[in-house]
């Protein structure tokens, strides 16, 4: 069969765009790269380390143990220049999440007293914090500094969010621990599933479950949609049902109850 100019243009075009098609799509991820720099040269100073020292107490079969002082450093996002910043209660305060999975074991008791919080800023400057505000249902704890700071701090804006939907690309923006300098970290995600009720959340990929809870999420276009928290099931589940499950919650919801945290105080 006679191929004529026509079809070889054709054939050329055709090779052209398979040749084209890898590098098209490192294009596309290039470009979500950027995007994604983008957010975090804009927003990783608001968030931050959170040191927590606590003592804690268990009992075992009647049987006290010895008290011991836990320091633990966690991820929060500042969300007001004032200071305000909220984490994850779970990462803050276990003692509700380890009551929720030992339900069935009537001999065992875990208390937990919080004696010194610190806020790291991204500078490593360290400022002394209060827990002022906490909701078990949405696993939020809202903390402060205290005293306020001289200067107004980095904060993410919950008033200026986004709603997402499945198979959505998100960026979830965290701190990385002590041996890596706590440096920002970025971690490229996908919506896996929406929950609708009893209240919408999100539920991030295996990249976003990875990642540290209290660190915020974003759209591509620098939105942010949400706090990753910890939802935990209903009560009277079977014990493999008792695991928490990290989802995306709203910035709107994190936002309505950061309004009810009382106001720094008067310097």
């Amino acid at each position: 069969m006679r191929v004529t100019r026509v079809s070889r243009v054709v054939m050329m075009w055709v090779v052209a765009v398979l040749c084209l098609g890898p590098a098209a799509e490192r294009g596309l991820a290039q470009t979500a790269a950027e995007r994604g720099r983008e957010i975090v040269g804009k927003f990783s100073n608001a968030v931050i380390t959170v040191r927590l020292v606590a003592k804690v107490r268990m009992a075992m079969e009647g049987r006290q143990m010895e008290e011991q002082e836990n320091t633990s450093e966690i991820t929060a996002t500042v969300i007001d220049p004032s200071g305000l910043a909220v984490c994850a209660l779970s990462e803050a305060d276990p003692t509700q999440a380890i009551a929720a999975m030992t339900a069935d074991e009537e001999n065992y008791k875990f208390e937990m007293d919080i004696t010194d919080i610190k806020m790291r800023l991204a500078d490593g400057k360290e400022l002394p914090a209060k827990i002022v505000l906490r909701d078990k249902d949405l696993d939020l704890a809202f903390l402060r500094p205290d005293p306020a700071p001289a200067q107004p701090l980095t904060a993410v804006d919950l008033t200026a969010s986004a709603k997402t939907d499945i198979l959505e690309e998100t960026l979830v923006l965290q701190r990385l621990g002590e041996v890596a300098n706590r440096v920002p970290g970025a971690v490229l995600d996908q919506v896996e599933g929406v929950i609708q009720k009893p209240r919408l959340m999100y539920v991030p990929g295996l990249n976003g479950q990875s990642c540290s809870l209290g660190a915020p999420v974003f759209t591509l276009d620098g939105k942010v949609i949400g706090i990753l928290v910890n939802r935990f099931p209903a009560a009277g589940g079977g014990r493999e049902e008792r695991g928490p499950m990290t989802v995306l919650l709203p910035a709107e919801d994190v936002l309505e109850v950061a309004k009810q945290a009382p106001a720094p105080a008067a310097k």
